[in-house]
This record gives structure tokens, C-alpha cells and sequence, in this order.
């Protein structure tokens, strides 16, 4: 059993120039001996550690902490320190200098052998738990980081996947491309059939008017010599002859107009190359902007210049404007169109009532009548949608347009030179409407928004 802690007690340490001693400790307190054999030889050092003496030291008993100085020389400490490796334990030093000499004081050791660790208290626990913890925590995401860089990592082959990425796209490509080098080879078939086909025709349609043209010609010349060398007599008498000839003339039919002589277009048509196409040039779409002069009251124009939105309330503008559509909800582009192929998108589907094409600059733009609505004059060509009925109109002609789904976004392509508009569905690929007119002057892109709003699409 541990017993009561010893009083702090004092020793003066010997050697030349020593201080005088000090009192002895109360009875029963333990104080250096001279002639006692030395259990363990310390000096003492700054800062309260010990060493191990030089030359012969005071020896002190065990268990009581104190240290006596080497004899002839002491060292100054100042502060407190603690003996460690004492065969006692633990004591603490406490030193004073005086002259030469020191006074040391020391706690009293509870004792003889090592003391025990003392038991942590409830407040150093917490932190301690805390930490352990957090310790658990740091080596199981080691060993998680661990296990991910030895064994997910090296089983993502990269280079593979890549490979085969590489691979798929060659693959791809070269099935298209052979796709392509067929539908090509067969279409320049069909061009080369259809052109024999055509000269063909006209070759048999010369050789046949060639023919007529003689025997025309030999019909006329049998005519005017009968007319020159016969009398009336000899008239009557060839007029049954006269009669046959003639009816071989009238057998003769003047030449009409016939479709087998032009080149038939349509031999070139295409499903496959018609696509192509179509996605090719909307890929290369062009910048279009929306002139504000022709916006109707009932359009506004967003900032970055790219909705519109109706709004059945008429906005305040200059309706005088020439440029300005008054009435009907439409808009122009502010540039024309006049050669080559050109295509722009226009997102849609925030709108069931809308109308996108091409016009001519002399649409009608004021008034409430219909030749102002596009579609329903010659100098307009629009798709059109008006809840769930799609359409194409020119000229107030409508035809309708099947369609299973509401695109929402449609591609408007232009080819001025070859005469045709065409809109296309980007996200299906799908061509919804294909005209053919021969333009006879440069066309805007031309907008109806009659329901919420539509944005060009961005290149």
C-alpha cells in the first residue's frame, strides 16, 4: 500500500565555498549520509535533469530524492526539474543558489519502487476517444485509397477502351462510307439511264419529224405541180389521187410537249443522301438576326437578340414604319439570301403556334387582311404549326404535313441555286417538308409566333 507523501526537505550540497548547513529535517525524515555506500551517482544539470557524477559523490538513501553535489564543485540550477531513472521513482528537484553552494528541495517519493500511471480522468478521456476515433477513420480511407491504387486503378485499361473507342469509329465510318460509295454508284446509274432514256427519245422523236418533214415536203411539191401543169380537167380527173396524198398529211399530228423529252430530277432523290445532306448543311448553319424594324406590336425581342415572344397586348411603336409588319405577328431577318445553300435553326418547342420560312421583301406588311399572313400570298413560304395540325403554305395553298411527334427544334435549308426549301428535324432526322420553286429574287428568313415564344438556335 502506498503510504502519506514525505515532506519537502532541504540539503546542502558540500564541497569549497559551501553554504553553511542547513538545519536537520524533523525526525523521521530522510537525509545523505556520508559514509553510506552510494546507490547511484547523479550530477545534476539545467533544467532539473541528472547525471552521472564525475568522482565520488554523496551518496543518498533511496526513496528520498535528494541529490548531494560532487565534492569541490556544484552546478546552479534554477527552476524545477525532475530525477529521472532514479532507482526510486520520481522525485522533484527545486533549486536556490546561494555563493557557491546550492539548496536543493525535495518531494518526498511514495515508496520504493516505480510509480504506477495514474488513471486518466473523464475530461482527458473524451478528447483521447475522439482521436482514437478519428485515427480508425484516417486507416480505413488509407486502406480504401490503398485498394483503389492497387487494385481498381490497374484494372482500368484505359488503352483498350480507347482502342476499341477508335475502332468503333472507324468501323462506323467505313460502313457509312461504303453506304455512301453505293447510294453514289447507284444513283450515277440511274443519272446515266435517265439520260440515255431522255436522248434516246429525242433521238426517235427527230428521226419521226424528220420523216413527216419529208413527206410533207414531197406532198407540197406533188401539190404545186399539179396546181401548175393541170388544167380544171385534169384536176377533176386527179382528184381521187390528189385525195389519198392528202390524207397522209392530214395523218400527220402536229408535235406537242412531251415530259419524256426532259430529264427526269427525280432520279436523283435520294432518302439516304437526302439526310446527308441535310445534316451536313445544319451543321454549318448560319448567324441570322432578326431585324427589329419589321417586329409586330404583338412580338418583343430579347436581349441577346435571339427570342420571340408574343403577347396578345400591342406594344407602343412606330407603326408608320415601313419595314414594320402592323397586324400579324411576323418578323424578318435583317439580311437576304440570293445565291448557294444556306440553313439556321429555330427552337420551337416552347410554341403550338408558329410559322418559319423564306419571303420575298414585298410581302404585304400592313393591313388585317390575308394576303398579310404568311403562307397565304405568293411572296411567302412557311411550315407551319397551329396546336397539334402541321402544314406547309404557299400562296394560300396549304398541304398538310403527317407527323407522330412535335419536333422541337427545326432546321430551315435553302438551296437558292437548285430551288429548293426543305425543313428538317435535327434530333429524329427526319426531313418534314421538301419544296421545290425557282426563287426569282434574293429571300429573308421570315418568322410567325402566335403562342409564347421561339429562339434561333446558336451555331
Amino acid at each position: 500500500p502506498r503510504g502519506p507523501p514525505r515532506p519537502r526537505r532541504a540539503l546542502t550540497l558540500s564541497g569549497p565555498g559551501a553554504v553553511p548547513p542547513v538545519p536537520p529535517p524533523a525526525a523521521g525524515s530522510w537525509r545523505g549520509r556520508a559514509g553510506a555506500e552510494p546507490s547511484r551517482e547523479r550530477r545534476a544539470r539545467p533544467g532539473g535533469a541528472a547525471a552521472p557524477a564525475a568522482g565520488a559523490g554523496t551518496a543518498w538513501p533511496r526513496g528520498t530524492g535528494a541529490l548531494r553535489g560532487a565534492p569541490g564543485r556544484c552546478e546552479a540550477l534554477v527552476g524545477c526539474g525532475t530525477v529521472q531513472g532514479s532507482p526510486v521513482g520520481m522525485g522533484a528537484l527545486c533549486g536556490v543558489v546561494k555563493g557557491t553552494g546550492q539548496v536543493w528541495l525535495w518531494g518526498g517519493c511514495r515508496g520504493s519502487g516505480p510509480r504506477p500511471a495514474p488513471h486518466p480522468s473523464p475530461r482527458c478521456s473524451v478528447p483521447q476517444n475522439k482521436l482514437v476515433e478519428r485515427c480508425e477513420r484516417i486507416q480505413l480511407q488509407s486502406a480504401a485509397i490503398a485498394r483503389h491504387v492497387d487494385e481498381v486503378l490497374p484494372a482500368k485499361d484505359q488503352g483498350s477502351a480507347a482502342s476499341a473507342a477508335r475502332e468503333l469509329v472507324v468501323q462506323r465510318l467505313l460502313l457509312v462510307g461504303k453506304a455512301c460509295e453505293n447510294e453514289e454508284q447507284r444513283l450515277l446509274e440511274r443519272v446515266h439511264t435517265e439520260e440515255e432514256r431522255a436522248h434516246q427519245s429525242i433521238l426517235t422523236q427527230q428521226v419521226h419529224w424528220t420523216e413527216a418533214l419529208h413527206k410533207l415536203g414531197a406532198l407540197r411539191t406533188y401539190l404545186v405541180d399539179m396546181i401548175t401543169n393541170l388544167d380544171d380537167q385534169g384536176l377533176l380527173c386527179a382528184e381521187q389521187e390528189i385525195f389519198e396524198r392528202t390524207e397522209v398529211a392530214e395523218g400527220i399530228l402536229e408535235p406537242q410537249e412531251s415530259l419524256k423529252l426532259n430529264f427526269n430530277q427525280s432520279c436523283v432523290q435520294s432518302p439516304l443522301l437526302h439526310r446527308l445532306w441535310a445534316c451536313a448543311v445544319l451543321c454549318c448553319s448560319q448567324e441570322i438576326h432578326i431585324d427589329e424594324k419589321t417586329l409586330s406590336p404583338h412580338l418583343s425581342l430579347s436581349e441577346d437578340k435571339r427570342t420571340l415572344t408574343f403577347s396578345p397586348k400591342k406594344a407602343k411603336v412606330d407603326s408608320g414604319c415601313p419595314e414594320r409588319f402592323d397586324h400579324w405577328p411576323n418578323a424578318l431577318a435583317t439580311a437576304p439570301f440570293h445565291s448557294g445553300v444556306c440553313a439556321w435553326k429555330v427552337s420551337v418547342e416552347q410554341s403550338c403556334a408558329y410559322k418559319l420560312g423564306v419571303c420575298y421583301s414585298s410581302v404585304p406588311r400592313k393591313g388585317s387582311a390575308n394576303e398579310g399572313r404568311l403562307g397565304f400570298n405568293a411572296a411567302s413560304w412557311v411550315f407551319s404549326r397551329y396546336d397539334k395540325e402541321f402544314r406547309f403554305l404557299h400562296a394560300g395553298q396549304p398541304q398538310p404535313v403527317e407527323l407522330i411527334k412535335a419536333p422541337a427544334e427545326i432546321g430551315v435549308l435553302l438551296d437558292f441555286s437548285g430551288g429548293e426549301l426543305l425543313f428538317y428535324d435535327p434530333d429524329s432526322c427526319t426531313i418534314l417538308f421538301s419544296h421545290h420553286q425557282a426563287f426569282l429574287e434574293p429571300v429573308f428568313p421570315v418568322f410567325a409566333v402566335a403562342h409564347q415564344s421561339i429562339s434561333l438556335g446558336r451555331v
